[in-house]
This record gives C-alpha cells, sequence and structure tokens, in this order.
C-alpha cells in the first residue's frame, strides 16, 4: 500500500510518516512546501503524480485563538483544502483517513461523547473541523476520520514543552482545572492510524490515550516525572480567557475502536513517561 500523509512538518504528521518507514510501508509525507492543500490545481496534480492507495490528512490550521480572526485562512486551509484533498482520493480511488477534533464537541455535561452524538463546534477552529468532517463522508465511501485531542508530540510545540519551558523560570504556574480530556502521544497514535488505515473498518473513531484528566492535572504529572519543583495552581476557565471558547468536557468514548478490534492506546501517564524518554534521548 501507498500512503500520501499530508502535515508532515506537524507533530502527527511526522510521527505517522516515522512509524510508516518503522513498518518499511511505503509512505510519503507532503508538508507545506511540497503541497498546498488550499490549491485545487496543485493537490490535484501532487495527488495524481503519486497515485496512493491512501491518504492520512494530517494538515490543518490549528491556531484556535487566530482562527476566530483569521477566519478566512483557516476555513481555506480545513475545508477547502480537505474538499480538494478528497476530490483528488475520489479520482484516483484512494482510501482517506481524517484527522478531526475533540472541539467538534460543545463540551457540555460531564459524560464522554460517543461517535455518533451531533457536533456542535462553539469555535471557529472547530466549526471549520466538522465543516471537513462533512465532505469526507457526504463525497467518499471508503472513509475514516479519527477524532483526536489535546496531542504532544517530538517535531512541534505542545503542552508539555511549555509547561517545561516554564518550570525553568517559574516556581508556580496557574493552569485551568475545569477542562477535562485526554493527552494523546502522537508516537502512539501514528501506530493505531496505520493499523486503521489498512483495514476497511470505515467510519467514525475517537482515538487518545487512555483516561481523563484536567489541565492541571496534566502539568501535574508532567513536573512530578520530570522531577520539577513547580507548583501548579488550579484556577477556573473564567479566570483565564481566551479567545476562543474551549469546550469544558473533551471526554470521548473509544468504545468503537476496541468494537472493531482495534487495541487502545497506553494510559496518558504512560505517554509522558514515553515523551519525556523521547525527549531525553533526542537532547543527547
Amino acid at each position: 500500500m501507498k500512503i500520501l500523509v499530508t502535515g508532515y512538518g506537524g507533530q502527527l504528521g511526522y510521527d505517522v510518516v516515522r512509524e510508516g518507514l518503522n513498518r518499511d510501508l511505503e509512505i510519503i509525507g507532503a508538508n507545506r512546501s511540497d503541497l498546498d492543500i488550499t490549491s485545487e490545481d496543485n493537490v490535484r496534480d501532487f495527488v495524481n503524480k503519486i497515485n496512493p492507495d491512501a491518504i492520512i490528512h494530517c494538515a490543518a490550521y490549528t491556531a484556535v485563538d487566530k482562527a476566530e480572526e483569521e477566519k478566512e485562512l483557516c476555513w481555506d486551509v480545513n475545508v477547502q483544502g480537505t474538499r480538494n484533498l478528497v476530490e483528488a482520493a475520489r479520482s484516483n480511488n484512494a482510501k482517506f483517513l481524517y484527522i478531526s477534533t475533540d472541539y467538534v464537541f460543545d463540551g457540555k455535561g460531564e459524560k464522554p461523547f460517543f461517535e455518533t452524538d451531533i457536533p456542535n463546534p462553539i469555535s471557529y477552529y472547530g466549526r471549520t473541523k466538522y465543516e471537513g468532517e462533512k465532505i469526507v463522508q457526504e463525497l467518499l465511501k471508503n472513509w475514516f476520520i479519527v477524532r483526536i485531542s489535546w496531542v504532544f508530540g517530538i517535531n512541534g510545540q505542545n503542552f508539555i514543552k511549555t509547561m517545561l519551558r516554564l518550570s525553568e523560570s517559574n516556581d508556580q504556574l496557574n493552569i485551568v482545572n475545569d477542562q477535562y480530556g485526554s493527552p494523546t502521544y502522537t508516537f502512539h497514535l501514528a501506530s493505531l492510524l496505520l493499523d486503521i488505515v489498512h483495514s476497511d473498518k470505515y467510519g467514525l473513531y475517537h482515538a487518545t490515550n487512555e483516561g481523563i484528566c484536567s489541565w492541571a492535572e496534566f502539568a501535574m504529572e508532567i513536573f512530578r516525572q520530570s522531577s520539577k519543583s513547580t507548583r501548579v495552581n488550579p484556577i477556573t476557565t473564567a479566570e483565564y480567557p481566551t479567545r476562543a471558547v474551549r469546550p469544558a468536557n473533551s471526554r470521548m468514548s473509544k468504545q468503537k475502536l476496541i468494537d472493531n478490534g482495534f487495541k487502545p492506546l497506553p494510559k496518558w501517564q504512560d505517554a509522558i513517561k514515553d515523551y519525556l524518554t523521547e525527549l531525553t534521548q533526542e537532547v543527547e
């Protein structure tokens, strides 16, 4: 199987390609300089030339707060870009795996969201990702949608790197404690995505590391495992206003993964451990 991965310059795309190469797969990573997904002609020509059996679409506009101001750019990347790739996948009869997000939900309540729950995004970023989901479902037959959350990986900036950096110059930090979700280590997720795309178990999935925490609890565990003395002061979302509204509840059920025979990802605490080990090895 020949696999094209968009967003190779990002955290997830990088790890999907890396894992594919580890498996000796024929896998091609495309970053922004290789492929302008907002250009219909560029996408068509690029995909036709490669003629992939599957496309894993990791590229996205993910600056959640800036999206409230850069709406046109966010739409061009997340909606029009997805449409361009979907059309190219359809022309090449390729499977299509679209990476989506917990932000398609409104975050109300405390129960996990199921794959069958109707999305109701409360941010512009979330809206564009949901529009992408609808395009995939409307135009393709052989599609997968995988919703993820709270992503961290070696190739890019993320919450763990930010916490470690801030801990160098702060003995205490105020971290939101009333938003709940599941961290997701891209190295763990990449393996699962390749398992999914090699299957014919089409449909919509939720995929995160196992377990639930708040951002404050996430930070506390990062400092505990990295032997940092920085103290976390739990605060409310109201005390830390942002341009875009975040879902308070990003709990997502992964039952469909289990029902279809896919192995759940490790617990989020173990994901931090593995990631910190990878960071240490990178420095060395």
